[in-house]
């Protein structure tokens, strides 16, 4: 059998042995990613009631989260100057999913002054080429023309959140490298992961990812790194003991909305993967899984000095994006100047229009949901944040 005729996801053995094949690399840089590779692959196996094409589609990812280790690995034995990249001060931008913290992300990092961090460097880690060079990578040319037959046969999930191998996007494939990241619990129903998981310490996997942003902002030091990821919110004292001087964006939404938006992005993402993994089922987990993420944050959060947050409101930054950055830029202490709010101007007309006009239809029933349930799960949420 061929590995494109696969649809089995594999052992950890023939994953690695795959990865290596694909790089020509054996070097994975230790065996603390293991634990919870072995983890993941009994869940999938005893929990995910996977259909062929979730086996198919789960392969790739956990062998495209080796690769991208295997890479970074290479990397930084031949970048070693890379260790000694300053990352001061970076944005961490989080909440829940849904919240508008892919748009203000953007938004963030279309300021010269910042970087994010492109998707496709986060499938081949490597010190960011310039930017007039990509085309002319054959792995750049290749994810991308994925994200473009992406888009022509799932319209829909693009008018959710739009995707490109040239988009600034979440930094949760990095932790992937440690197989740290409720990005899995997303796509699948692994409870004993879920379990798993919620015991462990992140330290050690932001350690990792942290060494990737030095390794990717090499020929960039003079900017200021700008993050994304809600699952940040499981995380953050690993996240501040590894950044000590990072500054959190936290976003802020009515939770009936959230949760229903990310059941159907969810929904979506994984369709046709599982069995089980869908309706009810995939709205308990969520639930669960969000619900649990912001009483981590607001515990972790209560022990850290107030001035690493800023709160942002939903509905305060769809009224006004320009105005919530600019209040943002104000308590970084730093002014919003003519270009970077020209190209931010710029970037959210092009965000509200064409193929990256948000466009997306949800309903709590849809997911075995109520608005009270959910209210319910979110009590100490909103009675912090509720408006």
């Amino acid at each position: 059998m061929t590995q494109t005729d696969r649809t089995d996801v594999g052992t950890v053995e023939d994953l690695q042995a795959s990865a290596t094949r694909l790089t020509g690399l054996d070097d994975f840089g230790g065996t603390d990613h293991l634990d919870g590779l072995r983890v993941l692959l009994s869940a999938y196996a005893e929990e995910g009631a996977l259909t062929p094409a979730g086996s198919k589609a789960t392969r790739q990812l956990l062998r495209s989260a080796l690769v991208s280790r295997l890479l970074s690995e290479t990397a930084w034995r031949q970048h070693p100057e890379y260790a000694q990249v300053a990352v001061p001060r970076p944005v961490f931008v989080t909440g829940l999913p849904r919240t508008g913290t892919t748009a203000l992300h953007r938004l963030l990092t279309a300021d010269p002054a910042h970087q994010g961090l492109e998707l496709w460097l986060t499938e081949m880690p490597q010190p960011r080429p310039p930017r007039a060079a990509w085309a002319d990578n054959p792995v750049f040319a290749a994810l991308q023309q994925g994200y473009r037959q992406h888009h022509d046969a799932n319209p829909e999930f693009m008018g959710v959140h739009y995707l490109g191998a040239d988009q600034v996007e979440e930094c949760w494939r990095l932790l992937c490298q440690s197989m740290m990241s409720v990005s899995f619990e997303c796509t699948a129903h692994v409870p004993g992961y879920s379990r798993w998981l919620a015991g462990r310490d992140w330290t050690a996997a932001y350690r990792r990812h942290r060494r990737n942003l030095q390794l990717i902002g090499l020929a960039d030091q003079d900017r200021r790194w700008v993050l994304k990821n809600p699952s940040h919110l499981f995380a953050l004292d690993a996240l501040l003991e590894v950044y000590p001087d990072a500054v959190v964006v936290h976003t802020r939404r009515a939770p009936r909305a959230a949760i229903a938006s990310v059941c159907s992005l969810n929904a979506q993402a994984a369709a046709g993967w599982s069995e089980l993994y869908r309706g009810e089922v995939l709205g308990r987990a969520q639930l669960e899984l969000w619900s649990r993420g912001v009483r981590q944050f607001m515990a972790d959060r209560a022990r850290h000095d107030p001035a690493h947050f800023i709160d942002v409101d939903y509905e305060d930054f769809v009224a006004d994006p320009i105005g919530t950055v600019e209040a943002i830029y104000d308590r970084l202490g730093t002014p919003l100047g003519p270009t970077a709010r020209a190209a931010m101007t710029e970037m959210h007309a092009a965000s509200v229009s064409g193929a990256r006009r948000p466009a997306h239809r949800y309903d709590l029933a849809d997911f075995g949901l109520t608005a009270a349930e959910v209210d319910d799960a979110f009590a100490d949420y909103l009675a912090a944040y509720g408006r």
